[in-house]
């Protein structure tokens, strides 16, 4: 399995096309579950664990993955279903988010596919905001037809581990503060959690968050001020986006946005918990002002800053 990661450089050409690859992955049943592959490093099998008093119940322990030492996230109880089957096949899915490494306890891992966003939709408002889903996508693979839900990760770790919102000593820019309060910012993300990170660091600042859970709604959005005859400089100060979404990433979101005269001029961030050697040529490539990594407030706040040390 880990051979089929070998060429994830090369996907970085997915970029700014509104597609993405998915690992997909099933937990003990014949449902389909999927990832970015962007996110996995490798899949092992489950090796020797090591248990830690006082742990949180999903986390299985911590694997020793060539001389790393990784915890290993039982993502089945995670996401609120039964332990699984001792008797099964047991996968480790060896990620890379917000910065930190951790092994996700699986099933059976079956291959990747490439996707479009825009065959990808949020999950139905009839599953409630407790669903540990940010999309559902219907794919063909092999000739099959099969539904995969793309489980929220970013929800899943932040209800282990805990978030810091706070600001840190220095990182405020007395002279800049009080151009802050009563601005507005645009955060597009398909992720609940994400959006509550956001909006609670920049609150402290006094910064109004205006919302939207994917790329075709914050265009749309944007457009609409266009078109009504609105600058877009003076409605928000800047828009924060994710890279993943439903729908349109951030990457194409971005592209639109630099394409259209009447907003071309944007203050564009992409936060993401994808972390890499390929994040400067993606930042190249779809033309955003910056790109900070999940879940970091300082950095969310020095962009803010450098958005206002530039002016308009």
């Amino acid at each position: 399995m880990a051979s089929i990661l070998d060429s994830v450089d090369q996907r970085t050409q997915l970029v700014g096309e509104n597609r993405l690859e998915l690992l997909m992955f099933r937990l003990g049943n014949q449902q389909l579950f999927a990832i970015n592959v962007f996110k996995v490093r490798e899949v092992v099998k489950v090796p020797p664990l090591t248990r830690l008093p006082g742990s949180r119940p999903n986390v299985s322990g911590i694997a020793h993955i060539r001389g790393v030492s990784v915890p290993v996230i039982d993502l089945r109880t995670s996401i609120g279903m039964r332990p699984m089957n001792d008797g099964g096949e047991r996968n480790l899915i060896i990620t890379e988010y917000n910065r930190s490494i951790q092994g996700f306890l699986v099933g059976q891992v079956d291959n990747i596919v490439n996707v479009s966003w825009k065959n990808i939709q949020p999950p139905p408002s009839s599953t409630g905001r407790s669903n540990y889903l940010t999309a559902i996508a219907q794919v063909e693979d092999k000739g099959v037809s099969s539904l995969i839900e793309i489980i929220d990760v970013e929800k899943v770790l932040a209800e282990i581990v805990t978030y810091d919102v706070s600001i840190s000593q220095g990182v405020l820019d007395e002279t800049l503060v009080p151009l802050m309060s009563g601005t507005k910012v645009l955060v597009v993300d398909d992720s609940a959690t994400a959006h509550s990170q956001v909006k609670a660091t920049l609150s402290q600042l006094g910064i109004e968050v205006i919302s939207c859970s994917n790329g075709q709604e914050a265009l749309s959005l944007l457009q609409g001020w266009c078109d009504a005859g609105k600058s877009v400089t003076d409605e928000i100060l800047l828009m924060i986006t994710d890279a993943e979404m439903p729908e349109m990433d951030g990457y194409r979101l971005t592209k639109e946005v630099r394409s259209d005269a009447r907003m071309a001029n944007l203050f564009i961030t992409l936060n993401t918990s994808l972390t890499g050697s390929f994040n400067d040529e993606m930042v190249k490539k779809v033309g955003c002002d910056l790109l900070i990594s999940k879940f970091q407030p300082d950095l969310l706040v020095q962009a803010v800053q450098e958005r206002l040390r530039r002016g308009k």
